[in-house]
């Protein structure tokens, strides 16, 4: 059982050492005893705060969504008025974000769901509920949006949101196999302009 819920440098340690090792190789190809040695810890240190590596890697999860959720909604177009610009906003900000070489492999969230959906069930579902709330904190800007310049327009928000999710992780899988992150910048100036022809501004 987990006998440790509250921050401590230790469970940092294999936290970041987790995350490190499953963006540049993957949840299955990564061992305890690799994430041990990269955190310059003992397997008995792992044990004292996961149950399982299935268990550590849902701690992983969730500190990766929990790292850029925060940094997308601390965007200064949030201080926009205007919902649409915030809308807007939010692709710049991905665009923004696709340059940061930190982020060069990747979004661990679709990386887990591709991974895992088959074979983990418990994580599989937690990566359906950061999906969602990913789409949601969209949803919200987009809803505003939508009320204001375009409220009789047939277009459903939450498919939009999701639309912008999946153009995002699909344009990460594409970069990764042409080894371009401008496939980033390109697609999500597409879904712009897509955006931007339902609004008709």
């Amino acid at each position: 059982m987990r006998k440790a819920q509250t921050y401590s440098p230790t469970k940092e340690k294999l936290l970041e050492a987790a995350q490190r090792l499953m963006l540049a190789q993957g949840f299955p190809a990564t061992t305890v005893d690799e994430i041990c040695e990269a955190a310059g810890l003992t397997k008995g240190s792992f044990f004292h705060y996961f149950e399982s590596k299935e268990d550590l890697g849902k701690a992983v999860l969730d500190r990766f969504c929990s790292s850029m959720f925060q940094i997308a909604q601390e965007g200064p177009f949030h201080k926009k008025r205007d919902p649409l610009q915030r809308v807007y906003g939010w692709v710049d900000g991905y665009i923004e974000m696709s340059k940061n070489p930190a982020l060069q492999n990747g979004c661990l969230l679709g990386t887990f769901t591709q991974e895992l959906s088959d074979t983990h069930p418990g994580i599989r579902a937690l990566c359906t509920e950061h999906f969602a709330q990913w789409a949601e904190m969209l949803k919200r800007d987009l809803d505003e949006a939508k009320a204001k310049y375009a409220p009789k327009a047939p277009f459903d928000t939450q498919s939009l949101a999701e639309h912008l999710i999946a153009v995002l992780e699909g344009s990460l899988i594409i970069a990764k196999a042409k080894q371009d992150r401008g496939v980033l910048e390109k697609n999500l100036q597409h879904f712009k302009r897509y955006v931007k022809s339902l609004f008709e501004r």
